[in-house]
C-alpha cells in the first residue's frame, strides 16, 4: 500500500502556497524551484488542484497561483482524492479479480474487511486534517495527527 508520488507532490505544492505571504501568489517555477519538481510535473499537479477547486490562477507579470479558500476550510483527504483517489473503493474487487471476470472471494473476503477498515481509518483522519493542520512544525503536525487517529480509531467497531 503507497501514495503515488502525485499525491505527496501535489499535496507539498498546495502546502507551499498556502504557507505563501506573497500578494500575488506562487508561480509555476517558483513552486518547482522550491519543491525540488520539474516545472511539467508541478504544472500538472496545479491543474489537477485548481480543477478540483482548491486554488486559483492570475495570468500575467504579476500573476501566480492563490488558494481557492481559507486553509481551514481545505480538507486534506478532500486534495488526495482529487490527486490519486482512496486506497479503497467500491469497484476495488473488481480491479483485483485475478484472471476471473468476479474474484473467487467476492462472497466471503477476509481480507476486503481488512482493506475497508483501513478506509475507513483513513477517512476518519484525512476528513478532519485541514491544510491549516499541516502548517507548521512537523513536532506540531505529529501531534494533531495523532489526536485525529485516536478519535477515529475509537470510531471503528472491533469485533
Amino acid at each position: 500500500m503507497k501514495f503515488s508520488s502525485q499525491e505527496e507532490f501535489g499535496l507539498r505544492c498546495l502546502l507551499r502556497i498556502g504557507m505563501s505571504t506573497s500578494q500575488n501568489g506562487l508561480t509555476i517555477p517558483e513552486i518547482s524551484q522550491l519543491e525540488g519538481l520539474s516545472t511539467a510535473n508541478v504544472g500538472k499537479l496545479l491543474r489537477a488542484l485548481r480543477l478540483g477547486g482548491f486554488i486559483e490562477s492570475t495570468r500575467g507579470q504579476t500573476g501566480g497561483y492563490k488558494l481557492a479558500r481559507p486553509v481551514n476550510e481545505i480538507i486534506i483527504g478532500e486534495v488526495l482524492a482529487v490527486l490519486g483517489g482512496k486506497l479503497f473503493e467500491s469497484g476495488f474487487c473488481d480491479i483485483h479479480s485475478g484472471t476471473e471476470i468476479i474474484c473467487t472471494h467476492t462472497i466471503d473476503c477476509s481480507i476486503r474487511s481488512l482493506w475497508r477498515t483501513i478506509q475507513s481509518l483513513l477517512d476518519g483522519v484525512l476528513s478532519k486534517l485541514t491544510l491549516k493542520d499541516l502548517i507548521g512544525s512537523e513536532q506540531k503536525v505529529s501531534i494533531i495527527v495523532s489526536n485525529f487517529a485516536e478519535v477515529a480509531e475509537s470510531n471503528i467497531s472491533i469485533t
